[in-house]
């Protein structure tokens, strides 16, 4: 058996090739950017060719690090960006259009159009899911109907569709010349074209989105192999595993048992709870997905809650407005004063998700006196992460009917212990960061890999790589947690229907 095994984590803003050795240790890692795109307001787009090429040479670069060969690595896992929608010509490779990020909201007239018979729940019952500009499957549909040829194409079965996923899957195990066309069941439950129920794609929504379902790839397990690299980095392993990023993170975490749950820190903030091998459809409203899949065995179910800005209020504060160099020194800044001096930061930048989705939502700073300074705002907005992960808590309580006990946490803002301490007093619950933070999306990915080809046994040997690296414990008392926390919601309120 290989010595090593290795991740794709392709997110929204970079893509990286981590190798791990068995103890979930990385030994090896390279990361590339890729442009974010945005070609009118609301608008978000990646281009699928660059995120390819950046691809192969973090792949490339990290092998060559530690001058590792294809024989060095047991599988690769990949984790990605969800929702992200691309549609591409199988026999010339090329993408017909640039990728519709999961961000992007030009959809909007649709979600309202397929609302108008049988309300934003219309398919929930079916897919988990409201109707959203968040989905793939009203993506896929703007895309056939906007850019000329494709629907042709697509009802002769030569342009298919996929989300980050399955391009990568379908590049790197021979692209035209006979590349996989899959994706996973996780990636899948995100499309809004998936049945919760069968696992496969439901015919009644395909033909009410006019989507043709040959343009679909093939839905497998999260863990199984698919096909072998054909690049020469890498050429000859296994692709063996597919996680959607947040779904990687809870499994990343170890969150096997029902009850068990994890917050994912990063560009946006997403809170998935497993909820045991039964989908729970949500009345609060939360989105219902599959978990995971190993191989035969039944797939796991997962109650989430998705905040669209948590980290990029922190980098729109410093790009458009200058207020920090660099994203770390938010909490510097938030540190210089006491309180947030009682402003609040709605950052509804493209509506606001879960447990409201109002996509007319748009960001608010409520509050301002002639007090209120940079420290204030930079606090307010480490504030609003911690609030909104508050009010998907509750709903996620109500739903699972599960009083959450402790909160795992993870990704890059996980560093901010201001904001982890303000997390942990506003929910009233421990917060625990784990060793192994910065790449659980990455080591959630590795884990299914490794299970399919058989380079970890079982649940129980992922479980013994997991360990906390720090406990956060409430410290504020309920009055002032009740007070904030009622202001925040009066807050939210000033937000709504922004937009006509």
């Amino acid at each position: 058996m290989s010595s090593y095994i290795a991740a794709i984590d392709q997110g929204t803003t970079s893509t990286r090739f981590i190798v791990f050795d068995k103890s979930g240790r990385i030994v090896s890692l390279a990361q590339e950017e890729h442009e974010q795109i945005y070609p009118r307001a609301g608008w978000v787009e990646h281009d699928p060719e660059e995120i390819w090429r950046r691809t192969e040479e973090v792949i490339a670069e990290a092998m060559r690090l530690r001058g590792f060969r294809p024989k060095d690595l047991a599988a690769i896992g990949i984790t990605n960006q969800r929702e992200t929608t691309v549609v591409w010509n199988r026999k010339t490779g090329k993408p017909v259009c640039n990728a519709l990020v999961w961000q992007d909201t030009r959809v909007e007239d649709l979600v309202a159009e397929f609302s108008r018979d049988g309300g934003q729940g219309r398919f929930q019952g079916k897919t988990g899911l409201p109707l959203a500009t968040y989905f793939s499957g009203l993506k896929i549909r703007w895309i056939l109907n906007n850019v000329p040829g494709a629907r042709e194409l697509a009802d002769t079965g030569d342009v298919i569709f996929g989300n980050i996923d399955s391009f990568l899957v379908w590049k790197l195990t021979g692209g035209i010349n006979g590349g996989a066309h899959v994706t996973d069941v996780t990636n899948a439950s995100r499309t809004q074209l998936m049945n919760l129920g069968t696992l496969g794609w439901d015919s009644e929504i395909l033909q009410a989105f006019g989507i043709p379902q040959q343009m679909l790839p093939r839905i497998c397990s999260s863990s199984e192999v698919y096909g072998s690299a054909q690049i020469d980095s890498i050429r000859g392993v296994a692709i063996a595993g597919i996680l959607g990023d947040q779904q990687a993170a809870l499994v990343g975490q170890t969150c096997f048992n029902p009850g068990e749950a994890k917050n994912t820190y990063g560009t946006g903030c997403f809170l998935l709870m497993n909820t045991g091998d039964e989908p729970v459809i949500s009345n609060s409203g939360l989105l219902t997905t599959v978990a995971y899949k190993v191989g035969p065995r039944p797939a796991q179910y997962a109650l989430e809650g998705s905040i669209a800005i948590a980290g990029a209020l922190v980098q729109w504060l410093r790009d458009n407005l200058g207020f920090i160099e660099k994203s770390a020194d938010i909490e510097t800044l938030a540190r210089s004063v006491d309180d947030n001096g009682g402003v609040y930061f709605v950052p509804a930048f493209s509506g606001l998700y879960a447990p409201y989705w109002k996509a007319s939502a748009r960001g608010v700073i409520a509050g301002l006196t002639r007090y209120a300074n940079k420290g204030h705002l930079a606090r307010a907005a480490l504030e609003a992460t911690a609030f909104q992960t508050r009010e998907v808590v509750e709903a996620m309580e109500k739903d699972a009917k599960i009083k959450l006990e402790v909160m795992r946490a993870d990704g890059g803002m996980v560093e901010n212990n201001l904001l982890m301490q303000f997390q942990s007093d506003i929910l009233n619950l421990p917060v625990v960061r784990p060793v192994s933070r910065a790449a659980t999306t990455a080591l959630g990915s590795v884990y299914v890999a490794g299970l399919a080809v058989g380079y970890f046994e079982d649940l129980h040997d992922l479980r013994a790589n997991w360990a906390a690296d720090h406990t956060w414990h409430p410290r504020m008392n309920s009055g002032k947690r009740e007070d904030l926390y009622r202001m925040w919601k009066r807050a939210v309120t000033k937000s709504f229907d922004w937009t006509d």
